[in-house]
């Protein structure tokens, strides 16, 4: 992240925080130190997905307060990944270019969203992440896996068949009407459940 983008996210993100009855969650951001990058992957991210997110939850009245951090994602073959740089109370959200084997399991995940050993996570993974593509088929990735930890689904497995598509349609719908700028008072409300969980634990 260049010096420009670093202050234009912190101003961008304080303003929103100070709006009134906002829901403000922190969100700690490490790019992964260990990814082999295309070129202008992380700038995607900085221009495209990051800023989306932000104004469709904003819509519904949930404000980010950043933070920035270094770290990466070392992935030992045969064994569960290690991020480092996680910080706790925080939803911790790490951007490389791709998620790890044993987490991706050949399912070419766009993201990840999880509680990992102890820590909220949400990994967006560049090399195929996107922004909305098709409404509640392909939707911003950021904004999906930002979803999953505000609607609560980051405290779960998830589940397996149906239920598992169902999970994943029903994070799409709520991405869908934010898109449109439809007020989510659910959203709203369940992301302060969120954060109350977020920093008891």
């Amino acid at each position: 992240m260049t010096r420009r983008q670093f202050f234009t996210v912190t101003a961008i993100s304080r303003a929103l925080a100070a709006a009134p009855n906002a829901v403000v969650v922190p969100v700690h951001h490490i790019i992964d130190s260990m990814a082999k990058w295309a070129p202008g992957e992380v700038e995607r991210f900085w221009r495209r997905l990051w800023p989306a997110a932000s104004r469709q939850l904003g819509r519904c009245g949930v404000r980010f307060e950043s933070s920035f951090g270094t770290g990466g994602v070392w992935r030992p073959p045969g064994r569960e990944p290690v991020v480092s740089g996680l910080e706790r109370h925080m939803l911790n959200l790490v951007i490389t270019n791709r998620i790890p084997m044993e987490w991706d399991r050949g399912r070419t995940l766009n993201g990840v969203t999880a509680c990992y050993r102890g820590f909220h996570l949400c990994m967006i993974a560049m090399d195929h992440a996107h922004g909305l593509e098709v409404p509640l088929v392909s939707v911003n990735t950021c904004t999906h896996e930002l979803l999953h930890a505000l609607m609560l689904d980051i405290f779960e497995d998830r589940p397996g068949g149906v239920a598992g598509q169902w999970r994943e349609f029903r994070i799409d719908w709520y991405a869908t009407r934010l898109w449109l700028g439809t007020s989510s008072a659910e959203v709203r409300e369940s992301a302060r459940q969120y954060v109350s969980r977020l920093k008891q634990g």
